[in-house]
């Protein structure tokens, strides 16, 4: 089998997740894309070191080693990740990225509908 087809499979996955990061506004999604790329990562790896161990004459498949050790991470990765998810959609109700940005650390964002209530307050309190 020739390096070319794996290599091409490799960045069509790479280039699907890619997107999938850029456009996606659930959190879950993201992680999802993100796995993919770390997919098409592996598939790369595992496909170079079989074409690499061709050519040399003692193969130590380093390739698919290190595979085995990125599919571990991303698996605590997306362990992580889906607790944080989780945690952050009970406290705020949503997983959609865009709004925890705007209310990250619980500052409200500084339209001109909150500086009527801000300006209420002082009255009240003077």
């Amino acid at each position: 089998m020739h390096l070319v087809y794996p290599a091409v499979l490799a960045a069509l996955l790479f280039c699907t997740g890619l997107y999938g990061v850029l456009a996606r506004r659930n959190a879950i999604l993201v992680l999802m894309s993100v796995e993919l790329m770390l997919n098409a990562v592996n598939l790369n790896l595992v496909a170079f070191d079989v074409w690499l161990s061709r050519t040399a004459e003692e193969t130590l498949h380093s390739g698919q080693a290190l595979t085995l050790f990125t599919i571990a991470i991303a698996a605590a990765e997306i362990g992580i990740g889906l607790a944080i998810v989780l945690a952050v959609h009970r406290n705020r109700g949503t997983a959609d990225i865009d709004k925890l940005r705007d209310s990250a650390e619980g500052h409200e964002s500084d339209g001109p509908d909150n500086d009527a209530p801000a300006a209420e307050k002082a009255e009240a309190t003077a």
